[in-house]
C-alpha cells in the first residue's frame, strides 16, 4: 500500500509540474530575441540571403578550379568540447572464408558511428543557441523539444551554403601590428588564448587583399589555433582550454555585412575567456540567435590562408554541403574552397 500511495502521490506532482513547467519557463521572447527580416515562419535564417544571383556571382571565384580542403579528418581523439563524445565502430560481414554471399563471392563493410554531432569540423544550427528559451525568430523552444529532436529551427532548413567565401589572416594582421602574442604550444604562428579580435582587425584582414565583404558571404578567421587541434591528442587540452576570437562588437560589425555564417579555426570561434567573465558564449547568441548567421567550428585554415599569400586573393568559391537532418542543432561538415 506504501508503494501504491508513493506511486500516486508521484504522479501527481509529476502532473503538476509537467502542467506548470511551461507557464514558469517560458519567458517573453519578444523582448529577448531579435525578430527575423524574412518573417515570422522564417527558420532558414540568414541563408535566405543566398540568392541565385548571390551563387552566380560567387561562381565568378572558380578561375583555376584548384580546390583546397578547409575540412579536418574526423577520427576519434580530436579534441572535444566537455563531455562530448564520437567513436567509430567497424562491422565487417561475410569475410570469413565459406561466409560470402552469392557465387561471385561478395563481402562487406560498414560502420556505426557513435558521436555527438558538434564535433570535429561542424556548424552550428539555429537551435543551439538561445536566450532562456528563446531562440531565433523569438521562437520558445520548450514548446518544440522531443525526446528526439526539435520540432523547429533544424538543420534541415538551411537552403545552401553555395556562395562566396573569404578567408582573413588575422595572425598576419597581428605580425604586421606588431601586436602578435604566440601560444609556445603552437608549432606555427598563433594567436594565444585569451586575444581578442575586433572589427578593427578584421577590416584590416580584409584590406591585405582588397577584399570588401558582400552581402551573402561567409567569412572565415586564420587564427593559427588550430595548429593545437593538428597535434591531437597531445594538445587536447591546451586547444581546448581557451582560443582567440571574436569580440561581440566584432561579431555584430560582421552581422551587420549581412554575412552568413563565420567560421574559425578554433572550437568556439569568440574569445575565451569572454570579455566578461559572467558571460557565457555572447557571440553565439548575437550570431546564432539574433541574426540567424550559422556559425563554422574547428576549421582548417593554414591550407587556404597560404593559398591567399600565394595568389594575393582571398576569395573563393565555398562548396559545403549540411545534411538534411531533420530537428538537429548541428552536423560535422566538408568544406572546400575552389579558386
Amino acid at each position: 500500500m506504501k508503494i501504491a500511495a508513493f506511486v500516486i502521490s508521484l504522479a501527481i506532482s509529476w502532473g503538476f509540474f509537467a502542467t506548470a513547467a511551461p507557464a514558469l519557463a517560458q519567458a517573453d521572447c519578444k523582448n529577448l530575441v531579435k525578430a527575423s527580416p524574412f518573417g515570422p515562419d522564417d527558420e532558414a535564417g540568414a541563408t535566405n540571403r543566398i540568392t541565385p544571383a548571390v551563387t552566380k556571382a560567387a561562381a565568378a571565384e572558380i578561375q583555376t578550379g584548384k580546390v583546397t580542403t578547409m575540412a579536418y579528418d574526423l577520427v576519434d581523439g580530436v579534441p572535444l568540447f566537455g563531455t562530448r563524445f564520437t567513436k567509430t565502430i567497424l562491422t565487417s560481414f561475410a569475410v570469413v572464408p565459406g561466409a560470402e554471399y552469392g557465387k561471385n563471392k561478395l563481402s562487406y563493410m560498414e560502420d556505426t558511428y557513435l558521436s555527438q554531432s558538434h564535433v570535429g569540423t561542424h556548424i552550428d544550427g539555429l537551435g543551439h543557441i538561445g536566450i532562456r528559451d528563446c531562440y531565433y525568430n523569438q521562437i520558445a523552444m520548450g514548446k518544440y523539444v522531443t525526446q528526439n529532436y526539435l520540432k523547429k529551427l533544424g538543420i534541415e532548413h538551411i537552403k545552401t551554403f553555395a556562395t562566396r567565401g573569404v578567408i582573413i589572416d588575422v595572425v598576419k594582421v597581428f605580425q604586421d601590428a606588431g601586436k602578435l602574442k604566440s601560444n609556445a604550444a603552437c608549432v606555427s604562428p598563433c594567436l594565444d588564448g585569451g586575444t581578442v579580435i575586433t572589427e578593427a582587425d578584421i577590416q584590416a584582414g580584409l584590406k591585405l587583399y582588397n577584399t570588401t565583404l558582400r552581402e551573402g558571404d561567409v567569412v572565415f578567421l586564420h587564427t593559427g589555433w588550430g595548429d593545437l587541434f593538428k597535434q591531437f591528442p597531445k594538445q587536447n587540452a591546451t586547444y581546448n582550454g581557451s582560443e582567440p576570437g571574436l569580440s561581440k562588437s566584432a561579431a555584430q560589425w560582421l552581422a551587420d555585412q549581412k554575412v552568413v555564417a563565420v567560421g574559425a579555426d578554433t572550437w568556439a570561434l569568440e574569445v575565451i575567456p569572454s570579455e566578461d567573465k559572467e558571460e557565457a558564449f555572447p557571440v553565439h547568441a548575437i550570431l546564432l540567435t539574433d541574426n540567424g548567421i550559422h556559425i563554422i567550428e574547428n576549421v582548417r585554415t593554414d591550407l587556404i590562408v597560404a593559398e591567399a599569400a600565394n595568389t594575393k586573393r582571398a576569395t573563393f568559391f565555398l562548396s559545403m554541403t549540411v545534411p538534411k537532418a531533420v530537428g538537429t542543432t548541428g552536423t560535422f561538415v566538408n568544406i572546400e574552397a575552389i579558386q
